[in-house]
């Protein structure tokens, strides 16, 4: 701090100044004044920063060519073979042939099965059923059944990312089974991607896994979605990322949440990450800055909006099934609702249209959301893992940063990523080569970093943010 004596300088001929651990001293009767030069060449903000801009991931030839197949008239069929059920209601008919949830589910199964039977025998197809018990939105023991069609990894094939997206649906009253429920938007549309992109995707070789959901029982409290997610938990499954698609309909622009602290965080770890400023910074952040990154651009023809909360009020989607089951998830949903479409009985009130009917969905912004998860599911499956154990060095006060991590298999190169705390985005990337510690010349107490892995085929990992280690 520059003393408050400085008006006697015409007095005094030398005066001291303590700036923090530095002194200096000058002749006030010259009127030269070294501050301005001195003091703040030594602790002046740095303008010299290492890396350069992050640059977005755009597609290559092989996804473009995925993307462009997503046909519209596609979703649209299939939109409205789940409306012509009548009602999918989780408690609806599940034994007759033409209505209900049964029937849906499966006719559901068959359409999977013929997509896998394109894959060469690298896609199987399965019900994932179980009983569930009373609840508030269950009045007696139900079957739930999930369809999922899984295309195994060519290289990696225990790293797995899910696509979902929920068959049920409700109106109003959400106990009430018996009278139609279209469910075009909410979220036939959520089906009508999944199905689509497996579809395509059956006749390709993704490094990982993935897997192509049509989940039940998410109106009545995420069931469906809880149990898969929680199948995959008890066997230690390596899940990178999942995407819930649920309600879609608009313009260019698609929302995508993404949960800060994880819900399943220990007391011991919120206090970490609290000291340490990394609130932002949680698995699902990353994956969302991830999704944004690699998919939006011109080939998907959409904007990813982050929003920075799990989800919208008074809602809630099947991705929390999987942030609460430990992993990484993201909703995708529409910019502005119309709420008169949305969980209601089909009527007409004053003149106005009530009810989720495909008359008031948008195909193709539909398919173009399709692009959008298509491009952030297979860039997710065709880049490495996320590195391991990434650590920062906290043991040594140093203008400088030194980070530690695991090596991947696949990977063939590491990345430092950095912006200012204040930034939603990361802005800056220091590729380090083929290493597994590094020191770069920026302190840890001005940015945000992150470390990510790179494949050879330049696809890249979502960024994992270092602990103190």
């Amino acid at each position: 701090m520059i003393s408050s004596w400085l008006w006697l300088a015409p007095v005094i001929p030398w005066i001291s100044i303590a700036n923090g651990d530095d002194q200096f001293a000058f002749n006030a009767t010259t009127a030269t004044l070294p501050f301005a030069s001195d003091i703040c060449a030594i602790n002046s903000w740095p303008t010299s920063l290492p890396g350069h801009p992050l640059t977005p991931q755009l597609p290559d030839s092989e996804l473009t060519s995925m993307l462009s197949q997503i046909d519209p008239l596609r979703i649209q069929a299939i939109i409205e073979k789940l409306v012509s059920f009548g009602t999918r209601h989780t408690q609806s008919s599940q034994t007759d042939p033409n209505r209900g949830i049964g029937a849906s589910r499966d006719w559901l199964l068959g359409q999977y099965q013929e997509f896998a039977k394109a894959s060469d025998g690298w896609m199987t197809v399965e019900l994932q059923s179980y009983i569930q018990g009373v609840s508030s939105r269950i009045s007696a023991p139900t079957n739930i059944s999930n369809i999922v069609a899984t295309l195994r990894g060519s290289s990696d094939p225990d790293r797995i990312i899910v696509v979902s997206g929920h068959y049920d649906s409700r109106n109003t009253d959400v106990n009430n089974f018996l009278d139609d429920a279209p469910g075009a938007d909410d979220d036939g549309s959520g089906v009508a991607i999944s199905m689509e992109l497996a579809r395509i995707m059956a006749t390709h070789r993704p490094a990982a896994t993935i897997k192509f959901a049509a989940v039940a029982g998410e109106e009545q409290n995420l069931f469906g979605s809880n149990y898969m997610a929680q199948l995959l938990a008890n066997a230690s499954s390596n899940v990178q990322g999942m995407w819930s698609d649920d309600g879609r309909n608009q313009s260019t622009v698609i929302r995508l949440f993404t949960q800060g602290i994880p819900s399943n965080e220990t007391e011991s770890q919120a206090a970490s990450r609290l000291s340490i400023g990394g609130e932002n910074d949680s698995p699902a952040r990353q994956l969302g800055r991830f999704t944004r990154d690699v998919a939006s651009n011109s080939v998907t023809g959409m904007s990813v909006e982050t929003v920075y909360r799990a989800d919208r009020y008074l809602r809630g989607g099947d991705h929390l099934s999987f942030l609460s089951a430990g992993y990484a998830a993201n909703r995708f949903t529409e910019p502005r609702e119309n709420f008169a479409h949305q969980h209601q009985d089909v009527r007409v009130l004053n003149g106005t249209q009530y009810g989720d009917l495909p008359e008031f969905c948008d195909f193709y912004y539909i398919s173009r959301v399709g692009k959008v998860t298509g491009a952030a599911a297979w860039s997710l499956a065709n880049g490495p893992d996320n590195p391991g154990n990434v650590t920062l060095d906290t043991s040594v006060l140093s203008n400088e940063s030194t980070f530690s991590w695991e090596r991947v298999s696949g990977a063939v190169g590491y990345e430092v990523l950095w912006r200012p705390t204040d930034e939603p985005f990361w802005t800056h990337v220091i590729s380090v080569g083929d290493v597994t510690t590094v020191t770069v010349g920026i302190s840890k107490d001005n940015v945000e970093f992150g470390v990510r892995s790179v494949a050879t085929s330049g696809y890249r990992s979502p960024a994992v943010f270092p602990f103190p280690g």
